[in-house]
């Protein structure tokens, strides 16, 4: 008897009356907005101005989705196009089937495209938003367990994963690679933010490390998994790629750093323009200011004042007004009326 396991979920959609709300999609939406939104946060501390991120991701996010789906149903054709399979369901992207690989790929096309509109140079766009992709893989790999899909090989560990009797699998428990998957991406997440603080890294060069890092993790999970998948020399697809991607990834890491060293200067050039002319206009308002305080100042240094007038030595205004003496005019008429009066011998 097992005691303990993660279950899975009975049904993969909700129903609210007639519209469907499917435990995949929701996942890959919640993705989709925890990776711009703090994708924008890192862009803002960048230099950059909010809402770009956004802008931009209106491109991105669509051409990684068909991105996704094309890797699924190229490598997979044969879920689609073989015999007593209708190639409908190849565009039924809700029922799970989107390859990181061609997401990444393709958005990065559509991202390119939204750069340059903005004037924006795409690496320093993808190290903004590098852990922001490894939180929306971590979450959108939910999505997986809510459809009973991409689970690894039979187990009895405590946090094995319960998958039912259903079309194209057997019910047990197995390894739950969705889970070990999201776990790293989170990983990937916090190594990559960790990093690229401690070294400034720039030019692609974080963007770089989460690609090499999600691959090394990615190889190793893929090996456990169990699905149909194609093989060469005895490896599922999958592991080659990851391991051809990762050296691309340390190559450009290794290359980038010799070529370009340090970290780009101005992320956003429209938005350290309008920075420039805003301390331009402020410095410029500053002076004016201070050249007129000092104007006043100087005013009022100049001023006469009105109040001490006459009141200076040698000032011959006051002296020369009339009435200004009254005592010496009474020594005088007295003067005048001692001459007149009779002396006594």
């Amino acid at each position: 008897m097992d005691l303990a396991y993660i279950p899975s979920p009975s049904t993969g959609v909700i129903n609210l009356g007639p519209v469907p709300l499917r435990g995949y999609a929701f996942c890959i939406i919640i993705g989709v907005f925890v990776a711009v939104w703090y994708g924008n946060r890192r862009w803002i501390a960048r230099g950059g101005t909010a809402g770009t991120v956004a802008d931009i991701a209106v491109w991105a996010v669509p051409f990684g989705l068909v991105g996704g789906r094309l890797y699924h149903v190229i490598t997979d054709y044969q879920l689609y196009f073989s015999e007593g399979r209708n190639w409908v369901d190849a565009f039924k992207i809700w029922e799970g089937g989107l390859g990181i690989w061609g997401a990444i790929a393709l958005g990065a096309v559509g991202a390119w495209i939204g750069c340059r509109r903005r004037g924006i140079p795409l690496p320093a766009y993808a190290d903004a938003i590098a852990p922001g992709i490894a939180f929306a893989q971590a979450i959108g790999r939910w999505g997986n367990w809510f459809n009973q899909e991409l689970y690894g090989r039979p187990t009895d560990l405590p946090w094995a994963l319960e998958i039912s009797e259903g079309v194209n699998r057997e019910g047990g428990l197995y390894h739950p690679t969705f889970l070990y998957e999201s776990l790293w991406c989170v990983g990937v997440a916090l190594l990559v933010i960790w990093a690229d603080r401690r070294f400034t890294l720039g030019h692609g060069r974080a963007f770089a490390l989460y690609v090499a890092a999600y691959c090394a993790g990615r190889g190793w999970i893929e090996y456990m998994r169990v699905d149909d998948a194609h093989h060469i020399l005895g490896l599922r697809l999958n592991v080659w790629t990851a391991i051809i991607v990762f050296l691309l990834a340390v190559t450009y890491i290794v290359l980038s750093a010799r070529k370009r060293p340090g970290r780009e200067a101005v992320v956003e050039p429209a938005a350290a323009k309008a920075a420039a002319e805003k301390a331009a206009g402020g410095t410029e308002e500053a002076a004016e200011s201070g050249a007129a305080e000092s104007g006043a100042a100087k005013t009022d240094l100049t001023k006469p004042d009105a109040d001490k007038t006459g009141d200076q030595p040698g000032d011959k205004t006051g002296a020369e007004k009339p009435g200004d003496q009254p005592e010496a005019d009474e020594a005088a008429d007295t003067a005048d009326a001692g001459a007149k009066a009779p002396q006594k011998s």
